[in-house]
């Protein structure tokens, strides 16, 4: 049993770049995601949050 949790918010467009508007990861990679170990999920969210970043939707907390 995997211990890294779909990011799924319940947000199921894919955009023009073929990534969900609601978790950043392309349709393969959902496609994908009951099949991969925890490591390659890691990989995934890894990805998904530069993703984030380049879309503008996540931004790092600035350094106290």
């Amino acid at each position: 049993m995997s211990n890294v949790a779909s990011p799924c918010i319940g947000v199921c467009v894919l955009n023009a770049e073929d990534l969900c508007e609601g978790c950043y990861r392309s349709a393969e990679e959902i496609t994908r995601w009951i099949a991969l170990d925890d490591e390659a999920r890691r990989a995934v969210l890894r990805q998904t949050l530069l993703r984030m970043r380049a879309a503008g939707v996540l931004f790092d907390s600035p350094e106290s």
